[in-house]
């Protein structure tokens, strides 16, 4: 029974990750062996014309989405930590009003929110800017934070709390010298998915920024696609090098994400 679900686990893991090897397989492949039929399914006379094109035309994209990405996660962090901790130990009034407008506002489709901004940005000039992505891209990211911030906090024991009152300790000093480095996993987590979704944005990307000179890597790639021209071996080249700073960043975080995540789910 076990070979059977080993044997079952390995195909659907396949069939998965079967885009991601195609990606790169067509990102080797020469521009004359794109059409063939059958195609080539293993990339034997491989170019790495797409990977210099990325390198000559792409990285200043990159850097932008890089700047985004640790914008978004700065930002979010430092708005949703304070808040999850008020909501999950300070136990303001209207507290639980507030996190259910969390959860509703993680509902809100994004590219209405976008339509909302692009009239406020236009109003103040903010438009073809990354500080405009930065605080678009938090939108998402923080009420999802704060969530997993409550959550997480809720778990830490009052007595620990109480302790650094003793010492003399305020709800400030509290927070910084002992809530968050115990909340390590949430940070972690909360950082990931706020990188992860500035990373891969392209709704507020294409509204907000869709004319500046630092766009992001997600409109980057469609200088590869024209009307009557698709370069395929540049753009799955650029979408393999975009694909990896998320990959090693799961990778590495994949321990307290799991934590984070689960963290609050099951009481003793």
């Amino acid at each position: 029974m076990s070979r059977w679900r080993t044997a079952v686990g390995i195909v659907l893991t396949a069939l998965m990750l079967f885009p991601v090897y195609w990606m790169v397989n067509v990102s080797l492949t020469r521009d004359q062996d794109m059409r063939k039929s059958p195609p080539n399914w293993l990339p034997l006379d491989a170019t790495f014309d797409g990977y210099q094109a990325v390198l000559r035309q792409q990285l200043p994209y990159l850097g932008t989405s890089l700047l985004v990405g640790v914008g978004t996660v700065a930002l979010t962090v430092a708005l949703a930590a304070p808040a999850g901790y008020s909501l999950a130990k300070l136990r303001p009034r209207g507290g639980r009003t507030l996190s259910v407008a969390f959860l509703i506002a993680q509902m809100i489709p994004g590219i209405i929110m976008a339509m909302g901004l692009y009239a406020i940005y236009l109003s103040l000039g903010v438009l073809n800017s990354w500080p405009g992505l930065i605080l678009a891209d938090s939108t998402i990211a923080v009420p999802f934070a704060v969530l997993v911030f409550t959550t997480f906090m809720a778990g830490i024991p009052d007595e620990l709390l109480q302790a650094a009152k003793t010492d003399g300790a305020g709800p400030l000093r509290t927070f910084t010298a002992i809530v968050l480095p115990v909340s390590r996993n949430a940070v972690v987590t909360v950082a990931l998915f706020a990188f992860l979704w500035a990373w891969s944005d392209f709704v507020f990307a294409s509204t907000l920024d869709g004319g500046g000179t630092m766009r992001p890597i997600t409109l980057g790639i469609y200088q590869y696609i024209g009307n009557n021209n698709q370069d395929w071996n540049a753009i799955m080249a650029t979408a393999v090098v975009a694909s990896i700073p998320a990959a090693v960043l799961l990778v590495a975080a994949q321990r307290f994400v799991a934590t984070g995540v689960t963290a609050g789910a099951v009481k003793d």
